[in-house]
């Protein structure tokens, strides 16, 4: 451990300078590749397997500024050497404060020669971000600007395809109405029209004491904003059915079996169905901020032919008919409505499988830690097997102790075989994202011809897995709160909005410390540094993680995620 300690003390000056400077943000270079001392970023694949087009570049309107809408898929393009091209983070949202529209277009206008494809949030190019598109209001001729945008781009390059995707409001009211009586009572209205809407049995009486009760200039902003959004979506699924949008998707927001967000989606579905469309055309998913990350995994699939089979493994039935928080659909339902959103095949047995997706959704009382044993004792026959598994670990109450990654730890299960790990924000998040990277790696196997490739997949692959471990395990599902606390304690109340003249510093001073920590716990693990092997078509090669280096820092100034960059060193195992 010796090693690690001069590490973390000639790192972390290192990364609290780098805050103070405010240059957190900025792209890093990744550890040594291995066996070399010198530091490079994954080299895109250099050699064209027969029959595969090259990687290439593909451009990426991400949904808001946040990394797992852009930074996380920039990343995952690495794993298949594909080039991520995003507009600069200056045009891009600022927490609250919008994108720059007309900079962004005109950035589309001047790189989209050459790309492969184009991954395109509707919500930025119109309202500047998810944030602002929540409680912006658009007029028509904003709405026809944009269309008439993506047209033109489209008879400018009728050869690259445009994937758009768009986001329906969700159920919980804009910020800007920000009584809490109002706000709730919008929420109870929602959940009752929606009942209503389904053909449920509702108290006529109740909502409309509950409508006379909303002040009327709430009700009808928060009305307004579903009209509008379903006026915008109607327009692009036009788009869509005259092939100006290859692929359009629409995605639900934080939803509820209920609500009146579900009356506009129902009015989608119709319109979709009237208009004789396909799911290859438009497609209605729950989820936000792993959209763009699917588009990059279908594009992928093309590219290289490859279209896995996937069988889906639960914890439980309990873990497959649950419906967690923010969720409309069972976690089940859900992993199988991604499937067919990126067009895979359903395996009927494990045998028969390119891939096993497992789901392991926990809480305290559901759980033991006697069938999260059982779980573990499958996840490590799926291993010896050959079987890569995207892992999604999911806990009602977004809590370290009803994760399965610590028994994984303790049993020594070689984390870096693992194909994908998710397990952050809303099971749609999680799982799309466990989905897309193992579909990725896949792909990626599939591609690669050569030593060098293998390398530059393994490491790729180890960078976005290692990721994922520290953000979404150990920041998510401890972390946060402890930083939380901590900031209360000194006299912060609201992390959701820091000051950055006062605390944002102090803030990043202990994610970074806490984190550091945690690599250091991580790296020194069994599973961390367990042999696994990298396979593609011309052979194989193990490899085996040593240190583990990032840097990270909250790119926003709210604690609600993190950006984070992880590096682990690797050496092959001869």
């Amino acid at each position: 451990m010796a090693k690690v300690s001069r590490l973390r003390r000639l790192l972390l000056p290192a990364l609290l300078l780098a805050a103070l400077l405010g240059c957190w943000h900025l792209e890093r270079l990744p550890a040594a590749a291995p066996g070399t001392g010198a530091s490079t970023q994954p080299a895109p694949a250099n050699t064209t397997p027969e029959g595969i087009e090259p990687a290439g570049k593909i451009l990426l309107v991400p949904l808001d500024s946040r990394p797992p809408c852009r930074q996380m898929v920039v990343s995952a393009g690495h794993i298949t050497g594909s080039e991520l091209l995003a507009p600069p983070q200056s045009m891009l949202d600022y927490y609250s404060q919008p994108g720059d529209t007309a900079a962004v277009r005109a950035w589309l206008r001047e790189n989209i020669s050459g790309a492969r494809a184009a991954i395109i949030s509707a919500d930025q190019l119109l309202y500047g971000g998810l944030l602002a598109a929540r409680e912006k209001s658009a007029s028509p001729e904003d709405t026809a600007s944009l269309l008439a945008f993506l047209r033109e781009l489209h008879a400018a390059h009728p050869q690259i395809p445009l994937y758009v995707f768009s986001i329906l409001p969700r159920l919980t009211p804009q910020d800007s109405i920000d009584g809490y009586q109002e706000r709730r009572d919008l929420i109870a209205y929602s959940r009752l029209v929606g009942r209503q809407a389904a053909g449920l049995e509702t108290d006529e009486q109740e909502i409309a004491a509950l409508r006379d009760k909303i002040p009327a200039e709430s009700l009808r902003k928060y009305l307004q904003r579903f009209q509008e959004n379903e006026r915008l979506n109607q327009q692009l699924i036009d788009l869509a059915a005259e092939s100006t949008i290859r692929r359009l998707v629409l995605g639900q927001d934080d939803g509820e079996a209920y609500s009146i967000p579900n009356i506009e989606k129902s009015a989608l579905m119709g319109y979709i169905a009237a208009l004789g469309l396909t799911g290859e055309q438009v497609f209605l998913t729950h989820g936000a901020d792993e959209l763009a990350l699917t588009f990059l995994a279908e594009i992928e699939m093309q590219r290289t032919g490859l279209h896995p089979s996937i069988y889906m493994d639960a914890s439980s039935d309990w873990a497959e008919k649950h419906y967690l928080p923010y969720m409309a659909i069972s976690s089940g339902d859900c992993a199988s409505e991604k499937l067919e959103l990126l067009g895979l095949c359903p395996a009927k047995t494990p045998k028969e499988a390119d891939c096993i997706l497992f789901l392991s959704v926990n809480d305290h009382e559901a759980d033991t830690l006697a069938s999260r044993a059982d779980s573990v004792k499958r996840l490590e026959a799926y291993q010896t097997s050959g079987k890569p598994v995207a892992m999604v670990d999911l806990s009602e109450h977004f809590r370290a102790e009803e994760t399965l990654l610590p028994q994984l730890i303790a049993a020594d299960f070689p984390l870096n075989s693992l194909a994908a790990y998710a397990g952050w924000n809303t099971a749609s998040n999680s799982i799309g994202t466990a989905l897309s990277e193992a579909v990725l790696y896949l792909a990626a196997r599939h591609a690669s011809r050569s030593r060098e490739e293998l390398l530059n997949l393994g490491q790729a692959q180890a960078n976005f897995l290692q990721g994922r471990l520290l953000e979404d395990y150990y920041y998510l599902k401890a972390d946060i709160d402890t930083i939380n606390r901590a900031l209360r304690k000194s006299g912060y109340r609201n992390t959701a909005d820091l000051d950055l003249e006062h605390n944002f510093r102090y803030a990043t001073a202990m994610l970074q410390k806490e984190m550091l920590q945690h690599a250091e716990v991580l790296e020194g693990t069994d599973a961390a540094r367990a042999p696994f092997a990298v396979t593609g078509t011309a052979g194989a090669l193990t490899l085996r993680q040593q240190r583990l280096h990032l840097d990270t820092g909250f790119p926003w100034p709210r604690t609600f995620e993190i950006y984070l960059q992880a590096w682990p060193e690797l050496v092959e195992d001869k």
